[in-house]
């Protein structure tokens, strides 16, 4: 399917209301004086659905996977230069994905009695472009595919890396219900361990990510996992009675993504335990968990992997996992 983003031409920039503003595409084909001060809007529903709006000339459109792409979507597309052959394929494609988008066991709502206590973060600076310092964690960061301005993270370029090292890492702040409570440090040098964390009972990074009209709840190991696909991240390979309680809150179908390795594919049998449904995506044999596969594939081609191959068939698990264990 296509990535909106890539598509549009020029530069975005995203709004404290989650628009990404752009200078419009359509102002010239309907009339209207080419849009130079960038009124041209989207926003994103997730990774692949989207809403377009002029705020020049009032052109809308919209899209949803799974259904036909509207002829309004397609003139975006036209005007963006993609051609009506390739608009069909994915409109044909888009259809394709209804049955897998169709998830509609009865959940019984609960609300989790995990609480977590707010606490400080460590002293840091606030990642900014402008500061030729920050310059080597927003690379960092761009190789992950992960894009700095979209979450708070706070790095330590002034720290003295004899102090309790201290120094070269990006922090990034555990949230829940949208209050600090707790961190976990990446740091930069070749040293081990390259995280460090202050993580309580029972917390699961990326809860605060989740919308309530998606239609499933995405659960991996790593932190970069989450971040690159607003997904939901255990930060081990192990799923803690604790941890299940607050999955189980959001109230919605779990895909769990096991790294491809042999911790991760020892994983699967508490997450089979738990009714979740495992993802074991045909990435190539040195691609081994979501945060690389979307280096090498992309945000949208690697969540539809996910999604086509989540399954609970126990016979489709166990060919798969021994398929993987073989190359490992």
């Amino acid at each position: 399917m296509f990535d909106i983003l890539s598509i549009l031409p020029g530069k975005k920039k995203l709004t404290p209301n989650d628009w990404r503003s752009f200078n419009a595409v359509c102002c010239g084909h309907r009339g209207h004086k080419a849009d130079r001060r960038s009124r041209g809007g989207i926003k994103l529903d997730g990774h692949i659905n989207f809403t377009y709006h002029c705020f020049n000339c009032g052109f809308k459109a919209k899209f949803v996977l799974g259904k036909r792409i509207s002829s309004n979507i397609k003139q975006l597309l036209l005007w963006c230069g993609i051609d009506e052959m390739m608009i069909q394929k994915w409109s044909l494609e888009s259809l394709q994905h209804k049955d897998l988008l169709d998830v509609t066991p009865v959940i019984k709502k609960i609300k989790s009695r995990i609480r977590f206590q707010t606490k400080k973060l460590p002293s840091g600076e606030l990642l900014n472009p402008n500061n030729e310092l920050h310059k080597k964690y927003i690379d960092y960061l761009h190789r992950r595919g992960i894009n700095y301005n979209e979450y708070p993270f706070l790095v330590t370029p002034h720290e003295r890396p004899i102090t309790n090292r201290l120094a070269n890492r990006i922090i990034i702040p555990y949230t829940h219900n949208n209050k600090i409570v707790g961190h976990i440090s990446r740091f930069l040098d070749d040293r081990i361990p390259k995280y460090i964390k202050e993580q309580q009972t029972g917390y699961v990074f990326g809860y605060d990510f989740q919308k309530p009209e998606w239609s499933v709840c995405i659960v991996s190991e790593g932190i970069f996992d989450a971040l690159s696909l607003n997904a939901c991240a255990l930060t081990h390979d192990d799923i803690s009675p604790e941890q299940v309680e607050v999955l189980a809150s959001l109230n919605k179908p779990i895909i769990y993504v096991p790294h491809q390795d042999k911790a991760g594919l020892a994983s699967i049998d508490r997450a089979l335990e738990l009714d979740y449904q495992i993802s074991l995506p045909n990435w190539e044999p040195e691609i081994k968990d979501i945060n690389e596969a979307i280096v090498r594939y992309g945000r949208v081609a690697t969540l539809l992997s996910i999604l086509q191959s989540a399954t609970r068939s126990l016979v489709k698990i166990q060919l798969k996992r021994m398929s993987l264990g073989k190359r490992i």
